[in-house]
């Protein structure tokens, strides 16, 4: 009998290279066939609009970057696949030649990077790299990948923890998750905007992120009385006892997690907290803790769920709501409202064997899609503590001696003067040089102290969630000058 082969059920974790868009592909090949092997390019990724009508975001995901390239290699199973590709005459897409090449491709570009954790602004680059433009074609689609997702889940947790104003926030996600990379990457990226702990078991046993949980309304289902099943549940989990309330009656469940509470204590152990996962938050809330509080347990925290996010979270919070940690999922995991960030690989500069670098512009009728030529870094600015304006500048041209001066590029009326007093640093580090690591990875830890650090660097304004200022970003006037001819030069 005649039986399809299986098919894998998850991709081969040593077989990442195929990773890419076709195209990506197809323009290695075609500078391969062109002699091009050996032209180099800048390329820069930065996104153009920060989401959930805010202003910034989160910059994420430079080590996951790191372990790709540091993993970057075509196997032969890989290679088995190309070579079966054909283009619309029937004949192999690629050549053998290519693909032998492809077998013996290593990484030895520079790879410059702002820190995860930073907090970055549009047109920021947060990557700059520079090498074979085939190697950094073959990368575009997974940096774009793995910068873009991981940034946007990190602002998005990070704007949750805000609106949580000191709170525990915890991630509750892995269920409604984009897959299962999807559920372990948005887990790190959620932890390092702020989240205190996650659900997600894997998540914390690869990333040392605490997890927590509670029990679901299958476990009180399966008892013939809810106060059965908190009993029982407490006896079996005395040190680890959050009770999950709403089931059937909300407050008829606060009664019995109370019950359930006292039976605990009397044998040396406290219930930890009770969870409401529907109905009116406030007001259920506020009823739940008075009960509490007059059955003594003014020590129990409440724990609420139901589908939150930052502007539920600020709603319940004006409405003085009396929750102490917030369990927060879909809306989390998924960035619901604005479910992917805008960020962009492009091509600024190239050079050819023995020669200089030579700017590169795009030019488009949408001003927003211009781009800005150059080797480009970013340098943030500070005084008395605070920071106070970033510039874009070419690292050829440098900034102006006589005073630095930053120019909006769309509206060059916009412009700033920089005060020659104030400190500066420059963001983008380098994290590989001819190929080779030369930075040592922070922890977990480390990178969501950087969060934490830079939100008290920015006037509180900028990170508002509603309506936030503007923050200073623009382009040194130099080199926006020199962008300026070029866009001239290109439309003529």
């Amino acid at each position: 009998m005649h039986m399809d082969r299986l098919e894998p059920s998850v991709p081969d974790p040593d077989s990442s290279s195929l990773l890419t868009d076709f195209y990506q592909l197809t323009m290695a090949y075609s500078f391969w066939k062109a002699g091009m092997e050996k032209v180099e390019g800048t390329y820069h990724l930065f996104f153009r609009s920060a989401p959930f009508n805010g202003n910034y975001c989160i910059c994420c995901g430079l080590e996951r970057v790191i372990s790709f390239i540091e993993d970057l290699r075509f196997l032969e199973s890989d290679l088995s696949y190309l070579a079966t590709l054909n283009g619309n005459d029937g004949k192999p897409l690629f050549e053998k030649g290519f693909l032998a090449y492809l077998q013996g491709l290593k990484f030895t570009c520079q790879l410059d990077a702002i820190p995860e954790g930073t907090i970055v602004f549009p047109f920021e680059p947060l990557l700059r790299i520079q090498g074979p433009l085939i190697q950094c074609q073959l990368l575009e689609t997974p940096l774009l990948n793995i910068i873009n997702f991981q940034s946007l889940i990190a602002t998005k947790a990070s704007r949750i923890v805000r609106a949580a104003q000191g709170d525990p926030v915890l991630e509750f996600g892995a269920r409604r998750a984009q897959g299962l990379d999807g559920a372990l990457t948005a887990s790190r990226a959620a932890f390092i905007g702020g989240c205190s702990a996650t659900s997600n078991v894997l998540a914390g046993k690869k990333f040392g992120i605490p997890v927590k949980g509670t029990i679901a309304h299958s476990w009180v289902m399966a008892f013939e009385t809810e106060l059965e099943a908190f009993e029982t549940y407490a006896d079996i989990q005395p040190n680890n006892c959050v009770l999950l309330v709403d089931t059937y009656s909300t407050l008829a469940g606060v009664k019995n997690a109370i019950e359930v509470g006292k039976r605990l204590h009397r044998k040396g152990f406290e219930l930890s907290g009770i969870r409401l996962d529907s109905g009116d938050l406030a007001y259920l809330s506020i009823e739940a803790r008075r009960m509490l509080d007059e059955a003594g347990f003014s020590h129990v925290r409440i724990l609420a769920s139901n589908d939150l996010d930052e502007n539920i979270i600020q709603s319940l919070k004006t409405q003085n709501a009396k929750i102490d940690i917030w369990g927060v999922g879909t809306k989390l995991i998924t960035a619901f409202d604005h479910p992917a960030l805008n960020g962009v690989f492009k091509l600024s500069a190239i050079r050819k064997p023995g020669g200089i670098w030579e700017n590169k512009i795009k030019i488009s009728n949408q001003s927003t899609k211009v781009t800005t030529p150059g080797i480009l870094q970013v340098r943030r600015f500070r005084q008395k503590g605070q920071n106070i304006a970033d510039m874009i500048y070419d690292i050829r041209i440098g900034p102006d001696k006589n005073g630095c001066k930053i120019v909006d590029p769309f509206d060059v009326t916009r412009q700033k003067e920089i005060d020659s007093s104030a400190d500066f640093t420059d963001l983008l580090i380098p994290i590989f040089v001819d190929g080779h690591k030369v930075i040592a990875s922070p922890s977990l830890a480390r990178i969501k102290s950087r969060v934490d650090q830079e939100k008290k660097s920015f006037h509180p304004t900028v990170l508002r969630l509603d309506n936030p200022h503007l923050y200073p970003v623009g382009n040194e006037k130099q080199m926006n000058d020199v962008r300026t001819e070029l866009m001239i030069k290109a439309r003529n």
